[in-house]
């Protein structure tokens, strides 16, 4: 699956979700005004799960009873959500966000090795490895050089964050489980999240004590759905269907398009001013997608193909 070019709907849902977890920094740093980290996370996941099993039920799908099943939900939100989560967010508490991005933004990188040596139909190429890495490159000069000054600084910081890639790399891997098994992708969405409110929930409950909390502000609240239904709850639904088409490897390219995402959503909700860098960082993260992709390159082969190659003689 990896060594094909995406469709242009998988494309378009891929789109869609950079734009959801690109808000997510919008959303954010609304929360963490009001609310403290973990009371976040654990309330994202909860509110997400719900909202999710109601749709499984309208939708007429029954609830998986596989002990094996939930086990791979179990699974799927630990590599998913619990070990990224709270590395990054961890992490982010000591170094810069725009370093922070650029460590994030490996995901693919590291997708790009699992894959090639977990599994049997997403082998590297070169033109993915190299449209990988000047994808990296794109994200690197959208967000600055400027971000860079603390590398080598708060090192543990910033490997808890390369974790938290890896951990997300694996667990696209790991994902692909979910379409072998049949199941549609509501409910590994559904039951990813749900394992993981079982696991945050009674952390949050015993680190914040959010009963001890001041009642958070309607705009708060609003944040707080968006993050829960939107960025969580619909984004998992789209990443599902992806990797179930797409495989891990393009579905994790969605990390070279969230910056891109959050700078716009930025430029447009907040009123925030795009510089040459950003526009210079979309252009080399378009090349790498492209490179990716594939299907520019082959067009361009074969217009410079000698007319007449292909008659064999």
């Amino acid at each position: 699956m990896a060594n094909r070019s995406m469709t242009a709907g998988e494309w378009g849902l891929l789109i869609a979700l950079s734009l959801l977890w690109g808000g997510s920094f919008l959303f954010n740093g609304i929360l963490v005004r009001e609310l403290p980290t973990l009371t976040i996370v654990a309330a994202r996941v909860a509110l997400a799960a719900l909202a999710l099993w109601t749709v499984v039920r309208l939708a007429g799908h029954a609830v998986p009873r596989s002990r094996g099943v939930w086990l791979a939900f179990l699974g799927m939100g630990v590599l998913n959500n619990i070990i990224p989560f709270s590395l990054i967010v961890w992490g982010q508490t000591h170094i810069a966000s725009g370093l922070a991005s650029i460590l994030n933004a490996t995901t693919p990188l590291f997708a790009v090795i699992a894959a090639h040596l977990l599994t049997k139909d997403e082998k590297m190429t070169g033109g993915r490895l190299v449209g990988v890495l000047v994808g990296f490159l794109g994200v690197a000069l959208m967000i600055g050089p400027s971000a860079l000054t603390d590398l080598g600084a708060n090192l543990l910081a910033q490997l808890a964050v390369l974790g938290g890639a890896v951990s997300y790399s694996i667990a696209g891997i790991f994902g692909r489980r979910f379409h072998r098994m049949g199941l549609p992708p509501l409910l590994p969405a559904a039951g990813q999240v749900t394992a993981s409110a079982v696991l945050m929930l009674p952390v949050a409950l015993v680190v914040d004590r959010p009963w001890t909390l001041a009642m958070p502000s309607v705009e708060t609240w609003m944040a707080l759905f968006g993050l829960a239904f939107l960025a969580t709850a619909l984004a998992y639904v789209i990443f599902f269907r992806i990797l179930a088409t797409a495989g891990a490897t393009n579905l994790m390219l969605v990390t070279f398009l969230i910056p891109v995402s959050a700078i716009l959503l930025g430029a447009l909700v907040l009123g925030e001013m795009l510089a040459p860098k950003h526009f210079a960082g979309m252009a080399l993260i378009a090349v790498g997608l492209a490179a990716i992709d594939g299907r520019l390159l082959r067009m361009v082969m074969e217009k410079r193909r000698p007319l007449g190659s292909d008659a064999g003689g």
